[in-house]
C-alpha cells in the first residue's frame, strides 16, 4: 500500500514526503505524509472489513506528537463505508484511493 500511496503522492501538486512512525513504546503509523509547512497526516492501512477505536491508537499518539502540526488521520480499510472515528479521524475505503 506505501508503493500505491507513493505513486500517487507523484501526481499531487503538493508534493508531500512520506515516512513511517514508530515511538518508543511501539506506537506505529504506516504512512505519514509531511508538507513542506510541516502540515502532518496519518494513514494506516487494515486488512479488515471493520474498525474500531483501537485501530486509531497509533494515529493518536502520532497526532498528540505533531500537535499544531497535526492536519487528519485516516484508516484506510476493505469496506465500501465512510465512517468518521472523532475530530479530524475517519475509516475510509480503500477504493477511496483510486475514486
Amino acid at each position: 500500500m506505501f508503493s500505491e500511496v507513493l505513486k500517487l503522492m507523484t501526481a499531487s501538486v503538493l508534493q508531500p514526503a512520506a515516512y513511517h512512525f514508530r515511538d518508543w513504546q511501539m506506537h506505529e503509523v504506516d504512512i505519514v505524509l509531511e508538507r513542506d509547512g510541516g502540515t502532518m497526516a496519518g494513514i494506516e492501512v487494515k486488512a479488515g472489513a471493520t474498525v474500531t477505536s483501537r485501530d486509531f491508537a497509533g494515529l493518536r499518539t502520532l497526532a498528540d506528537a505533531c500537535k499544531e502540526r497535526f492536519a487528519c488521520d485516516v484508516v484506510l480499510y476493505d469496506s465500501a463505508d465512510f465512517v468518521p472515528f472523532g475530530d479530524d479521524l475517519a475509516a475510509a475505503p480503500l477504493s477511496c484511493l483510486w475514486a
